[in-house]
């Protein structure tokens, strides 16, 4: 809790632990650990609120007359299985009681141990149960309680196990400690300042990222990011004289089952140690970064590691050296590997002096290029973090060739869940289904590894068994110290169908984006749930609204056309002559990049088959990346048997007629969510209208006037 009633709960407001509440809980575990501790206040804080009662168990608990029991086990086998047979006799002094409450359906004494993040739940003598691996699982089981509402007192005694797909579930923050004069507190972000920092220091008053842990926490994320990869010379210092920073924001993180990352510079011996190099075969500059690793460590045992943009966009990095990647990230990883850290190294390098007038030069092709022939070099302690396409986070692209290339290598695939290119939480935008079509993505065709399995380290249906590296899933935060988190208040789904899906890729998105509802709009009647008019209002606006945006801004994965440096609202040529290799070649007869291996850049030959081919040819590449891929005429003919510029014309009008709608949709929730909340999203909507309306004009006045070829429509073109 954030102390301050003016801020939004998010999916934690006091009704959705309305039935958890008002049960009588039997606690059976080890109330000193710090995770075990915070599932103990959270049900006090519940039953004091809802009338419940909550008991932590010792030797002497009886085992009748509790609605609910949540326990932790190192070890579980079902009666009568093989793993049965396999004895670990637990000692814990709550144990008989729990030997007594599970009966036949669970045995805490045998078994093979439970993985990390592991629980059941499920009922049992008619009791809601949870039984939990040692660490964050207790708390992901509570929540999982708390999600299925009254439905967890319901039903047979049944019960199912879950776990985290995802290793590695993180969020970064691109928060700065100074105010940057360009990107000010927060790079990207659009929710506010920070909820770290303010003009320089650390926050005294910590109650919002507090907050956020306990958020965070609810649905599984176990990793963040404190500060900008974009490290500046305040932020470098958080690895020196600013470690008291990071030790307090670990405890903030750390009772929530969250451990906390620095980004750091390549070249903070130099500027902030005095060495003359951070060459990193240089003995002194091995020697720094393995002194600032025990020096972290001394003060946060549990610190997650480093992560590290380097030789991109102007940050320092091995290259200066003479050195590859691999090599750069094996000094930090070396660092660390004492004390269990790991390195994240960003796969975002590409030129970005590029010449526009240079066709050669890819950038798409940039990140494979660099990272692909190091596969097998960086150590264990090294995770290769690969931004979902080649290109930035935009509305469109295809899945980086990269997640593909490096079957020796850990890699985290990297999302981004603030709005850069999608809205900047201006826009209504959810990204469920975007994120869920890149994850489930297979390289090789129906079956192969996907997307989201090559993260997890998993083999993949029917393909090689052997084990391979697993990483995790990293994404961007949206949030900021704005009233409603993340700007726009539905902005908040995104934050949430993120954290869902590291934890499960394979989740029926639009069941994650309606529990998300259930649980942020609980209505006006006592456990009556979500009012039907709010939950139908609310997948209106959301259900499509990436295909609503990606309908009235760059077509057909073209990508880019936005304003430069702030990335908002429409600029069709404004990246077109820059360096930064983002360029859609429109001209008088057509538009689109060129990248296959016959005529192009050969982009296309780092997909492995069938894309490769897939990609290649006009004939099967999908319409959606056709000018990712090829450059055509406009009169080239889609599947759907329009033009290319007629495409143009009719997405861009029927996109921002979309967004009038949804405008309109909204009024029928007015007096049935929060008056703020109602007002702020009518606010956000009315913007997106009116930039939806300028994207459709400067786009196909564009076009219009570039390719002579009217629209077929007769609609208003300037």
């Amino acid at each position: 809790m954030t102390g301050d009633a003016s801020v939004h709960p998010m999916w934690l407001p006091d009704e959705a632990f309305r039935a958890l509440g008002a049960r009588r809980v039997l606690l059976a575990a080890d109330v000193a650990e710090p995770v075990v501790a915070t599932v103990l206040d959270e049900l006090r804080r519940a039953s004091a609120r809802w009338g419940g009662t909550v008991v932590v168990a010792d030797g002497s608990t009886p085992a009748t007359g509790h609605d609910v029991v949540l326990a932790v086990a190192s070890h579980a086998a079902t009666p009568g299985s093989g793993s049965a047979r396999e004895a670990h006799a637990s000692t814990a002094p709550y144990a008989p009681v729990l030997r007594a409450l599970l009966g036949g359906a669970l045995t805490v004494d045998a078994g093979a141990p439970l993985q990390d993040g592991m629980f059941a739940v499920g009922r049992q003598d008619g009791v809601a149960v949870v039984v939990a691996a040692p660490g964050a699982a207790l708390l992901y089981g509570m929540h999982a309680l708390v999600r299925h509402g009254e439905r967890a007192f319901e039903g047979p005694d049944e019960l199912l196990w879950d776990l985290p797909v995802q290793d590695v579930r993180m969020l970064d923050h691109w928060d700065n400690v100074d105010v940057h004069d360009v990107m000010g507190q927060v790079e990207r972000g659009y929710s506010g300042g920070s909820i770290f920092y303010d003009a320089g220091q650390l926050r005294d008053d910590l109650s919002r990222a507090r907050a956020y842990a306990r958020l965070l926490g609810s649905v599984g994320i176990n990793a963040v990011g404190l500060n900008n990869v974009n490290v500046h010379r305040t932020e470098a210092r958080l690895l020196t004289d600013r470690l008291g920073d990071v030790v307090r924001l670990a405890e903030v993180f750390r009772p929530h089952g969250i451990r906390v990352y620095l980004s750091v510079s390549f070249a903070a011996p130099m500027t902030i140690g005095g060495l003359p190099s951070s060459d990193p075969i240089d003995p002194e500059v091995q020697a720094w970064w393995a002194a600032r690793a025990a020096d972290v460590y001394a003060a946060v045992p549990d610190f997650g590691g480093f992560v590290v943009k380097a030789d991109s966009e102007g940050r320092p990095g091995p290259f200066a050296y003479g050195r590859d990647h691999a090599d750069g990230a094996n000094l930090l990883a070396r660092a660390l590997a004492p004390y269990g850290g790991t390195v994240f190294w960003r796969a975002f390098v590409y030129d970005h002096t590029q010449d526009w007038r240079d066709r050669s030069t890819d950038r798409a092709r940039a990140a494979y290029d660099h990272f692909a022939p190091l596969d097998g070099r960086f150590d264990d302690n090294v995770v290769l973090q690969v931004k979902y396409g080649p290109m930035d986070f935009q509305v469109r692209e295809p899945v980086s060739p990269v997640i593909a290339a490096m079957p020796r290598t850990r890699l985290a695939v990297e999302l981004q869940v603030t709005q850069e290119y999608t809205g900047q939480q201006q826009h209504a935008v959810w990204l469920g289904p975007q994120w869920s079509e890149i994850l489930a993505f297979g390289f090789h065709g129906e079956g192969s590894r996907t997307v989201a399995e090559i993260a997890a380290g998993l083999p993949g249906r029917g393909t090689d068994p052997r084990p391979f590296p697993a990483a995790g899933l990293v994404a961007v935060s949206n949030v900021g110290d704005d009233e409603f988190w993340t700007g726009h208040p539905l902005a908040q789904a995104n934050l949430y169908t993120f954290a869902r899906l590291a934890w499960d890729p394979s989740a029926d998105v639009r069941a994650v984006l309606d529990e998300w509802i259930g649980l942020t709009f609980p209505g006006p009647e006592p456990g009556g749930g979500t009012e039907p008019v709010v939950r139908e209002t609310l997948h209106a606006v959301l259900d499509e609204s990436w295909r609503t945006y990606e309908a009235y801004t760059s077509p057909l994965g073209v990508g880019f056309m936005v304003r430069p440096g702030h990335h908002y609202g429409p600029d069709v040529d404004g990246y077109e002559y820059t360096p930064w290799g983002t360029y859609h070649f429109a001209d008088r007869d057509g538009i689109g990049v060129d990248r296959t291996r016959a005529t192009g850049t050969g982009y296309t030959s780092q997909y492995p088959a069938p894309w490769r081919d897939v990609y290649e040819d006009l004939a099967t590449v999908p319409d959606e990346l056709l000018l990712f891929f090829h450059h055509v005429p406009y009169g080239h003919v889609l599947r759907d048997g329009t033009t290319v510029i007629q495409h143009v014309y009719d997405t861009h009008f029927a996109g921002a007629a979309r967004t009038e709608e949804l405008a309109k949709a909204w009024t029928d929730v007015e007096g049935r969510v929060p008056d703020a909340l109602f007002a702020r999203v009518a606010e956000r909507l009315a913007e997106q209208v009116r930039s939806a309306h300028e994207w459709r004009d400067q786009l196909t006045t564009y076009f219009r006037r570039k390719s002579g070829v009217p629209d077929a429509r007769g609609r208003t073109i300037y």
